[in-house]
């Protein structure tokens, strides 16, 4: 019984720290450069983007020093009803500036509990490109300067988002 409990907690740390390899970032975001318009190529679905298309990100500096977030989304269809939600986002690694946490709920506040990770792990040196997602891989995007992107890019993403470990299966392509 005793060699049970220590193979079962064994095998569970095992199969938690594999879920849970360290992710790097970029080196540096240029936040100058990051900021503007983006629009998704690809993501995990979430429930806060139940029914999206033709999704994108707006990111603008506020005078304090964070970040204005506006997502907007048209639901169904391109052309179907528009959705947007604001959020505000700071850097938490100022080393890097490649480490945010956003908030949606409560925005008014800074509440970091209410905030996710939002991580940016990939990032074309002339920011046309980038992947963002989280430690737990439980989120990941692809975003582009553009509504679309050739597929050689787009295969490039899915490698990477490979190399760093994320269950590419679950992407979903955005309609533009």
């Amino acid at each position: 019984m005793k060699t049970l409990l220590i193979t079962l907690l064994l095998v569970s740390c095992s199969t938690s720290s594999a879920r849970h390899l360290p992710l790097d970032t970029v080196n540096y975001v240029d936040l100058s450069k990051y900021l503007g318009k983006w629009y998704e190529i690809a993501r995990y679905e979430q429930k806060f983007q139940k029914d999206c298309t033709a999704v994108t990100a707006n990111y603008s500096l506020k005078e304090n020093g964070e970040i204005e977030v506006i997502n907007s989304c048209r639901k169904f269809t391109p052309t179907g009803e528009l959705k947007t939600a604001k959020a505000r986002a700071w850097i938490t690694d100022d080393e890097t500036n490649a480490k945010l946490k956003v908030q949606f709920f409560l925005r008014s506040i800074r509440i970091p509990l209410f905030a996710g990770d939002y991580w940016i792990l990939e990032l074309d040196d002339d920011y046309q490109y980038a992947i963002i997602g989280d430690p737990s891989r439980k989120y990941l995007w692809f975003l582009s300067r553009t509504e679309k992107i050739d597929s050689d890019l787009y295969e490039y993403l899915i490698k990477r988002a490979e190399e760093m470990s994320f269950d590419t299966s679950k992407l979903i392509k955005t309609i533009h």
